[in-house]
């Protein structure tokens, strides 16, 4: 049984970029067909409306819609349109979603919310494609190795295997803590796991960072510099994780959890195993 999963992404997260990678990363699974939709960088409800009848049309087994906050404009048109259609649907979103955790139950989705996994400092006098490019890659690394997306693909397979199975679907409803994330990740050293949870506290400070520079305060001489800090934060977090992962490599004890064929994934912590 091949379980055909549909991925609407409106705006961009750090996590929009790879979550149908993670699922299938040499691209030779047969128990999934994954189909991508993007409103691109905007997210006003004409761009959603532009690409949801595509979802509609494909008839799919499982919907991963992700957007940064699902609370507002084209993301809250997203879910409402979604909660219709009756496809069991996971929210992958960031910590403005927790406010909507309540709407999203009502509608029957399931979600998974990143609390490390920051807005863009979105200031024109300081970003540029420069610093979009590097500010995104750093967030990548840190929910890499910190083991949010271990532990995002989990639980998504999980569903793949309840819907192959033909039982009942339960979705996640989860809120990603730094423990969490870094349980995922299967730390064997003590100081790798210390440096993954810094490295995901900073990213969910990052969080708080841009949110109060892009939308609170209006004087440029205090939010730019605002802006700059958060994206070093960013850095020195993705520093922290990168140590994090050096430390498993030098004990050989690297979690690698690549899926096969049949959907199913090995589970291996010696590089030559």
């Amino acid at each position: 049984m091949v379980i055909k999963i549909g991925i609407l992404k409106i705006g961009n997260i750090g996590t929009s970029p790879v979550v149908d990678l993670i699922l299938d990363e040499r691209a030779d699974r047969e128990d999934i067909e994954v189909k991508t939709f993007s409103s691109g960088a905007k997210m006003g409800k004409n761009e959603v409306q532009n690409i949801i009848p595509y979802i509609i049309e494909n008839e799919f087994d499982l919907i991963i819609f992700i957007s940064p906050n699902p609370s507002v404009g084209g993301p809250k048109l997203a879910r409402e349109v979604l909660s219709e259609i009756k496809t069991p649907s996971i929210i992958i979103g960031d910590a403005p979603g927790i406010r909507c955790i309540d709407e999203m139950k009502q509608q029957n989705h399931g979600y998974i919310l990143i609390k490390g996994d920051p807005m863009i400092g979105a200031r024109r006098e300081f970003l540029d494609p420069t610093e979009m490019a590097i500010f995104n890659a750093d967030i990548i690394q840190v929910l890499a190795i910190t083991g949010v997306f271990r532990l995002i693909h989990t639980k998504i397979d999980e569903i793949i295997e309840q819907i192959k199975n033909e039982k009942t679907v339960t979705l996640p409803e989860i809120v990603i803590e730094a423990e969490d994330a870094v349980n995922a990740a299967g730390f064997n050293n003590p100081y790798a796991k210390s440096k993954a949870i810094a490295a995901y506290k900073i990213a969910c400070d990052v969080s708080e960072i841009d949110a109060t520079a892009c939308f609170k305060i209006k004087d440029p001489n205090r939010y730019v510099p605002l802006v700059s800090s958060a994206h070093e934060m960013i850095t020195t977090a993705a520093k922290l994780a990168r140590e994090a992962r050096e430390l498993e490599k030098s004990c050989d004890s690297v979690l690698r959890t690549p899926h096969k064929r049949n959907g199913s994934y090995e589970i291996r912590n010696k590089l030559m195993d």
